[in-house]
């Protein structure tokens, strides 16, 4: 279960039907599947449930969980919590390998609400994805021939995010498009539909991946399939002269990309800036120079890069302990030789 990652949460409730321990968190989302799952506090039930055990229940319920299929953590959204007990205790599909085919089989395709690039309203798109042409494709028309997009399966990341998009199964997928971040902005009514999709596309992400690192494990490509933002929020920044005024944008770091937007659902970004290691001369600094000009947030930082310095500002302490902590694990984390290469081709817009 949920809190097996997350040992630190004790269970307070326990599953009659399916005999196994639960967390708080979960004990919530076992109460909307009742026909599945009869829960009551452990004070209760503890010998009966004892008997069964969430190893046993594990043993049963998890026999054939693909590599590539993400298990949610205590942290994750409502909507994958829940998709992951109902995957489980109510379609059973990780006893029956054929109730995997809508994210194993390699293909996929259905339509999705998108949301539009330049007016903000969600459309209806035709998205395809395909392991054989390595790429997730959408079209504008039904009858359409060419896609409008081509995002290459190489480059392709998914990450739920519902308070941003509006909806609890909305989903952000991004891709680089001449090494430019591009969003594209999901969702679909349905929820196990979206988690199938998520799924589908870390599949194809999976194999992929064994195709180019061929002598890699499971364990070292699935941490590589998607990723969640590191951190995101509003910022103020200046340009490169520091004397132009301060703007406030939101700020998105994917890992060693720092992105800044007009709007959180903006399709591309207005600029980005690599965040490269401490010993290749990257470091971040709490507050801004004394000759910092204009009104701005309180709380600065800068960062420091071989070419510039990069000045930001938070509204709250909170916030910039927070950006630092970030911005700190990144400069700390020795830079990959495929690292390198991002680095020399990327964009610095002002």
């Amino acid at each position: 279960h949920l809190h097996e990652q997350n040992r630190s949460v004790r269970p307070d409730w326990a599953s009659l039907t399916l005999g196994v321990f639960v967390c708080q968190a979960c004990s919530l989302l076992h109460r909307s599947i009742p026909h599945i799952s009869r829960v009551k506090s452990v004070q209760d039930t503890w010998d009966l449930v004892a008997a069964m055990g969430n190893s046993a229940a594990k043993a049963k319920y998890e026999q054939k969980v693909p590599a590539f299929y993400y298990r949610p953590t205590h942290t994750d959204c409502k909507l994958l919590r829940e998709q992951w007990i109902r995957a489980k205790y109510e379609r059973n599909e990780f006893e029956f390998i054929e109730k995997q085919e809508p994210y194993s089989a390699g293909y996929r395709e259905g339509f999705l609400w998108k949301r539009g690039r330049d007016n903000g309203q969600f459309l209806s798109r035709k998205f395809v994805l395909s392991e054989r042409e390595g790429a997730l494709k959408y079209f504008n028309k039904q009858d359409a021939r060419d896609p409008k997009a081509v995002m290459k399966i190489e480059t392709l990341n998914a990450t739920f995010q519902p308070a941003k998009i509006g909806n609890p199964c909305g989903l952000q997928i991004t891709y680089l498009k001449d090494n430019s971040t591009r969003n594209i902005f999901v969702y679909h009514s349905d929820a196990k539909e979206m988690v199938d999709w998520f799924n589908a596309i870390r599949a194809a992400r999976f194999h992929y991946l064994q195709v180019a690192f061929p002598g890699a494990s499971d364990e070292e490509l699935v941490p590589k399939l998607t990723r969640n933002f590191m951190k995101e929020g509003f910022m103020e920044k200046t340009g490169p002269k520091h004397t132009e005024g301060f703007k406030k944008r939101w700020f998105t770091m994917d890992d060693r990309r720092l992105m800044y937007f007009k709007d959180p659902l903006d399709a591309y970004a207005r600029g980005e800036v690599f965040i490269g290691s401490k010993e290749n001369s990257y470091t971040v600094l709490s507050g801004l120079p004394p000759s910092t000009q204009g009104y701005h947030w309180n709380h600065g930082i800068t960062i420091v890069t071989p070419d510039r310095k990069f000045l930001f500002a938070c509204e709250t302490e909170a916030e910039q302990r927070d950006w630092i902590a970030a911005f700190q694990r990144v400069i700390n984390r020795p830079m990959r030789p495929q690292e390198y290469a991002v680095e020399a081709h990327f964009k610095h817009k002002p």
